[in-house]
C-alpha cells in the first residue's frame, strides 16, 4: 500500500469515526473539511492505481473504497453501477 493510498485509509477511517459521534456531539460536525482531504489525496493518487478503487473513490463509496484498503474487497456488494460483479 503506498503512502497516499494509508493517508486515505486514515482519512476514511477518521470520517467514520466522525459520523459515528454524531448522534453525542455538543455541536454539528462539520465533514467538509474531511470530504475535501480525501478528495485532495484521491488526486494524487498514482496512474497505476487500482481501478477498483479509483471508482469507488470517484463514486464516492466511501466504506467499499475503506474495505478494499483493508484488504477486504470481497465484503464489498455489487452497486447500482454493476461495478463488482
Amino acid at each position: 500500500m503506498s503512502d497516499t493510498e494509508k493517508n486515505i485509509l486514515e482519512a476514511l477511517l477518521e470520517l467514520e469515526r466522525t459520523v459515528a459521534s454524531a448522534p453525542t456531539a455538543q455541536r454539528p460536525i462539520d465533514l467538509l473539511p474531511l470530504f475535501a482531504r480525501i478528495d485532495e489525496l484521491t488526486a494524487q493518487l498514482p496512474p497505476e492505481t487500482d481501478p477498483a478503487l479509483r471508482h469507488y473513490l470517484h463514486k464516492k463509496s466511501y466504506e467499499k473504497a475503506r474495505l478494499f484498503l483493508q484488504g477486504r474487497d470481497a465484503e464489498n456488494r455489487m452497486g447500482h453501477c454493476r461495478h463488482i460483479e
